[in-house]
């Protein structure tokens, strides 16, 4: 069979129950302080349905390198190696710090599409100044223009006036100079202190009271953002931010160009992409995990670019029956 009647499965709701479990067995270490354990948590839940899904998926977004990470590491090989052959995009945790502080906002997150089409950053390129807005202002947008210049025509496009829109914005002191901006222009801030994932999604979709992301984050989670704009319809800009003379060396080295400016198809060029997330503690698309006796609900989202399908997918599950059926190595109670 060929590859492209392979990718006509729906293979964003075989992804959902991936990033279900990755959520279960995190959501038992929310508030609990302790980064690793669950990043650890999600990647072992991730790693073991991921491996269950029909695909010969190349991880180009993952936790590391094969030396940092045993599991999801750049270049590793997941799936059951039948076609379809995939890129893939993971973040067990967007928000690390959001979960192990009990915060909003902690998702799981994977995302795949055609074999050679994800954006994999070189040495010295570790972050990005971004730009991400929703489908009605995709064509407003040009990260070489002034904050103001963006801000008002996005406001333009969607009809509004510049005090009307809200940009999310990492609070991070690098900033600084973008919120004071972004203030004189007349519009209003919604920082956050992690997951800008979730922030370029919140952008995209309606009824988020969202409209711009604005700043420099990690270039990798630029990747992840951009395969789910794309299934929205959305838009997205970025250029290379090196942090030091460090990152500029290693980027001229590896021939990187820091001018660049990338586009959407730039980050992601698949037209058949695949993006899930679920909810690991409680934000403005998904709610976070909530357990009751011998079981737990989820709420995720599941979309596809082909079709512009948007599901979202609340679930129950039931922990005995879940063991039976499945390789998930669920944490319980009795682990803790």
């Amino acid at each position: 069979m060929s590859e492209q009647v392979e990718m006509e499965r729906n293979l964003a709701m075989e992804l959902v129950r991936a990033t279900e479990a990755a959520a279960l067995n995190a959501a038992r270490w929310m508030g609990k302080g302790n980064k690793n354990a669950s990043d650890q948590a999600a990647v072992d839940a991730l790693r073991s349905v991921l491996n269950s899904v029909d695909m010969d998926g190349i991880v180009v977004i993952g936790e590391g390198e094969k030396d940092e990470a045993p599991m999801l590491y750049v270049g590793e090989q997941i799936g059951n190696g039948n076609q379809p052959q995939v890129d893939i995009a993971v973040d067990p945790i967007d928000g690390t710090r959001l979960l192990a502080q009990g915060m909003p906002n902690s998702i799981a997150v994977v995302t795949i599409s055609e074999r050679g089409t994800m954006y994999a950053a070189p040495p010295g390129i570790f972050y990005m100044q971004k730009i991400a807005v929703g489908p009605e202002a995709a064509e407003a947008i040009d990260i070489n223009r002034s904050t103001e210049w963006n801000i008002k025509s996005v406001a333009a496009a969607l009809r509004l006036h510049a005090e009307d829109i809200t940009v999310t914005v990492l609070d991070r002191p690098r900033h600084e100079q973008l919120i004071k901006e972004i203030r004189a222009a007349g519009a209003r801030i919604k920082l956050i202190t992690d997951g800008d994932v979730l922030g370029a999604l919140d952008a995209a979709m309606p009824d988020t009271g969202v409209n711009i992301l604005m700043g420099i984050g990690g270039a990798p989670e630029g990747v992840l953002a951009a395969c789910g704009l794309k299934c929205i319809g959305g838009n997205m800009q970025a250029k290379p931010w090196p942090r030091n003379d460090e990152d500029r060396r290693k980027a001229a080295e590896s021939g990187a160009d820091l001018t660049k400016v990338f586009g959407i198809d730039d980050l992601v060029s698949g037209d058949d992409i695949f993006f899930a997330a679920t909810g690991i503690t409680d934000g403005e698309l998904m709610h976070g995990v909530r357990y009751f006796p011998n079981g737990a609900t989820t709420s995720s989202i599941a979309m596809r670019s082909r079709s512009g399908t948007i599901r979202y997918v609340n679930a129950r599950h039931t922990f005995d029956k879940l063991m039976r059926i499945s390789t998930i190595p669920y944490q319980g109670e009795h682990n803790h």
